[in-house]
């Protein structure tokens, strides 16, 4: 899979602080040996925000784009709403999935108001900001996440076994 990160936060676009959810997306990618293909900070800006998802959609540089930031009730927070501008088709069950596996350590994981959808032939999934919530929800929907690429990208012709 060749995967872009886009870190959504002010604080880390302005190098106040240090990007540790983009660093620990791209050390569990690494791990298993994914491609990445970029990696940058976005400040949390709406327009920016779907304009990079739309220009490296359409790039056709990734088949995957994780987002991590962005997703709660902050009045800043516009990823989900960004990610939603530019997608054609909406993928619920992965956001499903990760509020249901963050449900289990804490409650407020069902403030999250992560998205995922497809543009073209790229998958876009919003990730928490959190350290330790990126980590929990990347190891619960990457298994998956291989085989809905192979899908998108007409590596597999029937889902069913």
């Amino acid at each position: 899979m060749r995967v872009g990160i886009i870190t959504v936060s002010d604080r880390c676009s302005r190098q106040e602080c240090v990007d540790e959810s983009g660093k620990r997306i791209m050390d569990i990618l690494s791990e298993r040996n994914e491609e990445i293909a970029f990696y940058c900070t976005l400040p949390d800006e709406r327009t920016l925000v779907s304009n990079v998802l739309l220009q490296r959609c359409e790039e056709s540089i990734c088949d995957l784009i994780l987002t991590t930031g962005g997703t709660g009730f902050s009045p800043r927070d516009v990823t989900p709403e960004a990610t939603l501008d530019i997608i054609e088709r909406h993928v619920p069950g992965i956001p499903e999935e990760m509020r249901r596996v963050s449900m289990q350590k804490t409650p407020n994981a069902m403030l999250s108001r992560a998205v995922a959808g497809i543009r073209g032939r790229t998958l876009i999934v919003n990730l928490p900001g959190s350290v330790k919530a990126v980590t929990e929800c990347l190891e619960a929907i990457l298994p998956a996440l291989s085989h809905g690429i192979e899908v998108l990208r007409g590596e597999v012709g029937s889902c069913g076994r």
